[in-house]
């Protein structure tokens, strides 16, 4: 078969829609931050699919530090990379008041999140190494793992015995080799909102000798009491020995940083080669990030804010019969039965008659059958904003179970 056919045949009903969403929002020129109403091909509708959780994506005081750092040094500075020539006392002020934010000695800065972790994972382990990991990981833990030359065991997500039973597996494989374990969570996995179980394995430890590595990009900014992450939340600060987090969720910005001894992110610097042949974070965007980092640390309301819409929205949700799964953090996913046909429908729906705008989740990421709607609250939602939703979502539930989405045709435009 031609590969091109293969590649229709695989993308089935949703091959034939069109390109991403349908259309391209405009955002609001505002002096506060960024509204969750935006312009959607001339229309205002009401977002639950920014990854601002802050609201810091148009906050007063992180525009005025871009605008400045851009004024001052261009988008283009430092021209090289780290190791080279693209070092800056900016950049080493960062990364040192990430890694006291989240409690860690040392802590290294990467261009981008997703690639971040493919060569975390890829740079800390050799084919003498095993890894051990939760079913449902991220798929850039998933792409680094499709790197690693040596074994690797997967557990039933957050479920501590299956853990336990596959690092029975990976200990007698590296009494052989001579490697070491490392174990892979979330923090807080972005599509059911849980928050992973980082306590309970730090508690494995006693048994088994391994390294725990987080990714942590929902969690950083908006889980434990300073907003330092899920490890912070979990009280297991010590016990979490490699921390990731990203910029481009409570940060609103781009990048990621991993924290960890001085040590290993030293190794990290001089190994991972997605960094070291890799130009350096613009110098906006690092004097920019430290601007948001001491808005994060300084402005607690912010992340109280956050969670009152959070709080608001599962609830409301959950009286009306949702159901949420086992979210335990801000992302709400509310799971419905239907088709892909229905998915398409609903989310038209909401977005042409009511003005409302949300990330769609379908197989393979969920099982056959299943939908999930997927709301990211942030500081900038109103408590307004969580009326109209709920109110939206129980007419749309009545439709799809009344068949309505299945009667009637809805043109993708």
């Amino acid at each position: 078969m031609d590969i091109f056919d293969k590649i229709a045949k695989h993308m089935g009903p949703l091959g034939q829609h069109q390109k991403w969403s349908h259309g391209y929002f405009s955002f609001p020129k505002l002096e506060g931050e960024i509204a969750p109403h935006m312009q959607f091909k001339g229309k205002e509708h009401l977002v639950w699919s920014l990854n601002n959780y802050l609201g810091l994506a148009n906050h007063p005081e992180v525009r005025k530090a871009d605008q400045e750092a851009a004024a001052q040094f261009g988008m283009a500075y430092p021209m090289g990379a780290r190791m080279m020539s693209g070092n800056s006392k900016y950049h080493e002020q960062l990364e040192q008041e990430l890694a006291a934010f989240v409690g860690k000695p040392d802590a290294f800065l990467l261009n981008y999140g997703y690639q971040g972790m493919v060569s975390i994972i890829d740079t800390l382990v050799d084919r003498n190494d095993v890894i051990v990991y939760d079913a449902e990981s991220h798929a850039c833990i998933i792409d680094g793992l499709r790197l690693h030359m040596g074994k690797r065991f997967v557990y039933k997500h957050n479920d501590i015995e299956s853990a336990r039973k596959q690092l029975e597996r990976a200990t007698k494989l590296t009494n052989e080799s001579g490697g070491g374990i490392l174990l892979i969570t979330e923090g807080v996995f972005g599509m059911s909102g849980a928050q992973g179980k980082l306590k309970e394995l730090v508690e494995l430890k006693k048994d088994f000798n391994f390294r725990i590595l987080v990714d942590d990009a929902h969690g950083f900014g908006t889980m434990g009491k300073t907003g330092a992450g899920t490890h912070e939340a979990q009280d297991c600060i010590d016990g979490i020995d490699v921390y990731f987090g990203t910029f481009a969720k409570s940060m609103a910005g781009i990048g990621a940083f991993v924290a960890s001894t001085e040590e290993i992110t030293n190794f990290l610097r001089y190994n991972m080669r997605s960094q070291t042949f890799a130009k350096a974070l613009p110098m906006p965007m690092v004097i920019g990030l430290l601007k948001r980092l001491e808005l994060l640390k300084s402005k607690p309301e912010l992340k109280d804010k956050l969670w009152e819409i959070a709080t608001a929205l599962q609830k409301g949700l959950r009286e009306r019969g949702f159901d949420l799964g086992v979210t335990d953090s801000v992302v709400t996913p509310v799971f419905l039965k239907g088709e892909l046909s229905d998915a398409t429908a609903i989310t038209f729906d909401l977005r042409e008659n009511y003005s409302i705008f949300c990330s769609i989740v379908v197989y393979p990421v969920i099982p056959k059958g299943m939908i999930e709607l997927r709301l990211i609250p942030t500081a900038v939602h109103t408590l307004e904003d969580v009326q109209r939703t709920l109110d939206a979502f129980s007419e749309v539930a009545e439709k799809l179970e009344n068949g309505y989405y299945k009667e009637n045709q809805f043109a993708i435009a």
